[in-house]
């Protein structure tokens, strides 16, 4: 488990505990609440490293009426929002799930503000993922972290999980700059101040001794301070072996540190937190497709599905597992992970196709859509083969790509010499290079350019949505999202399905208590995060969605067992 130059274990100090949290992810949030409601919590953490996916990911939060949202001005309610959930969720997931989400948004953000020095912000126009659906909102829910100093974290800054993507130079880059920085070639007045900004802060912090973030880094980095500071243990390199019971009630678990096996036990409770199974291929081609045979998740290393699979042989039901927070990316070259493609895929002057050469899908559409799209045509017979993002050199000279190209910037040649990116002066040449039929790639231009040229896709809609246009390009008319493809300079980059983990688990109720085969809850057993079933079923309402959700029911389980200690303590007086 250890790797060079990783931090030693966290040793585990104590035999028993109030309440024990599996996992440093969104786990931490509960740990939080837990502590300030005067419970005894401890975090165990199976890697070496503490924030799970969220220091991965982008570190947006979807909790629709939260009080971020009414300071910035947002236009938002939770009964919109419940609306809105209605109509996306439909019969995917249990209403008491979701609702939960909406009850206890607030009390969870202003919990977080007590807790941590993190500050937070209203991402002012990123869209629900579905805004023409009745309660959506075109202006967004989304909130982030304003830039963090991750130099509060002392000596356990080390222990911190490193981030997926990172800037060629420190400058912490939130969403919204990131919107804007895929179109520095276009909008520099606009766009170089921001960078300018970023940068000096960057720069300028380390000079100073500090280390501004942004993203899940600010977020997980935040919390992981807070916990820090509490005085709250983290053992790391401690692994969940098997969950502790007596009868039917949960109270401890094991865990494997190093070569030693200890037992912890849980007065009130043990909170399941330990991400999905994003590395385990066994389960993954079991659940989801057999064709997942490379491991292309971008999800913590460490999740490989332990906690459901322990949580199985307790009782527990599980459900959703054929779900993941999917996402188009360029195929990777050797050791390199998947870049993702997010504003790539909205920017004018670029279609995506599948291997018959034809256009399938909104290009723009939320990246989990965009995947099921293409598990939905495998399970019909029908596989979109290989995937190719073609786009001209107008749209190479304008945009930043897959977070590492910039305008102008010739693709990497290890691209070209994995043959994961092609070039050609004709439509013909590169489908020959790429291996799809010219005149269906011929079709497919023409009558997109036909389309685009007026503005319109009326065969799948692109730009329509305020969520498509959010990273399109707005000096780009009519409609930000379309722009003929100049056929004399043409490229193709091979796209594939990653993820950002998966959010099939363990079924749960709307206090996050674990549900059993018959859908009664088993004593002492919590989940939350991507260890439980995603509570918005099928769907993904909007950025930062999945850390939403595992924010609100960490602060959910830890009143519940507030609730349930103050309950013991009193029947014991």
């Amino acid at each position: 488990m250890s790797a060079p130059n990783s931090p030693a274990p966290q040793p585990i100090d104590r035999a028993s505990v109030d309440l024990l949290v599996i996992g440093s992810g969104t786990g931490l949030t509960t740990a939080l609440a837990a502590h300030e409601l005067g419970l005894e919590v401890a975090v165990a953490e199976k890697t070496l490293l503490v924030g799970g996916s969220t220091a991965r990911s982008g570190g947006a939060f979807w909790i629709p009426g939260n009080p971020v949202l009414v300071h910035d001005g947002a236009v938002d309610s939770v009964e919109r929002a419940a609306e809105y959930l209605t109509a996306a969720v439909q019969d995917s997931s249990p209403r008491a799930r979701w609702q939960t989400v909406l009850d206890h948004g607030a009390e969870t953000v202003e919990m977080l503000q007590r807790t941590t020095e993190l500050s937070f912000t209203w991402v002012k126009g990123y869209a629900d993922y579905f805004p023409q659906l009745p309660g959506g909102s075109a202006q967004g829910r989304s909130v982030e972290s304003r830039p963090f100093d991750l130099r509060r974290l002392g000596s356990e800054r080390a222990r911190l999980q490193p981030e997926v993507m990172s800037a060629p130079f420190p400058m912490p880059v939130t969403g919204a700059n990131y919107k804007w920085l895929n179109l520095i070639a276009k909008q520099p007045l606009r766009v170089l101040p921001m960078a300018m900004k970023r940068g000096i802060q960057g720069v300028g912090g380390l000079a100073l001794g500090r280390e501004y973030a942004a993203g899940g880094q600010a977020l997980a980095g935040g919390m992981y301070d807070g916990a820090i500071r509490a005085g709250i243990p983290i053992w790391t390199g401690a692994e969940l072996i098997d969950l502790v019971r007596e009868g039917t009630r949960v109270v401890g678990a094991r865990l494997r540190q190093g070569d030693a096996e200890v037992t912890v036990l849980a007065k009130y409770g043990v909170v399941l937190a330990a991400g999905g199974f994003d590395h385990n291929m066994r389960m993954r081609r079991e659940y989801q497709s057999p064709a997942l045979v490379a491991d292309l998740s971008l999800g913590a290393k460490g999740n490989t599905g332990d906690a459901i699979q322990i949580a199985e042989r307790a009782g527990a039901a599980i459900g959703n597992m054929d779900q993941a927070w999917w996402f188009p990316a360029v195929a990777p070259v050797g050791e390199e992970p998947p870049q993702i493609l997010l504003a790539e895929r909205s920017l004018p002057g670029s279609i995506i196709v599948d291997s018959s050469g034809r256009r399938f899908i909104n290009e723009a559409t939320g990246y989990m859509s965009f995947g099921q799209e293409v598990l939905r045509r495998e399970r019909a017979g029908d596989p979109v083969g290989n995937m190719w993002m073609v786009f001209d050199q107008r749209y190479r000279n304008s945009y930043l790509y897959a977070g590492q190209v910039f305008p102008r910037m010739a693709l990497p040649p290890a691209w070209y010499e994995a043959g994961i990116a092609h070039r050609a002066s004709s439509v013909a040449g590169l489908a020959g290079a790429i291996g799809v039929p010219a005149a269906a790639l011929a079709e497919t231009i023409a009558r997109f350019n036909s389309h685009a040229g007026a503005g319109t896709d009326s065969d799948f809609g692109r730009g329509e949505s305020a969520y498509d246009r959010y990273y399109g390009d707005p000096t780009n008319f009519p409609n930000p999202c379309l722009r003929e493809l100049d056929e004399r300079r043409l490229y193709a980059v091979q796209i594939v399905i990653s993820d950002l983990g998966t959010c099939g688990g363990i079924l749960a109720d709307g206090t996050g208590r674990v549900l059993d085969q018959a859908g009664a809850p088993i004593s002492g057993l919590f989940t939350q995060g991507n260890s439980a079933a995603n509570v918005f079923g099928s769907v993904y309402p909007g950025a930062g969605a999945t850390i939403g959700q595992g924010l609100v029911y960490g602060v959910v389980i830890a009143n519940e067992v507030a609730r349930i200690a103050q309950g013991a303590s009193v029947g014991a007086q």
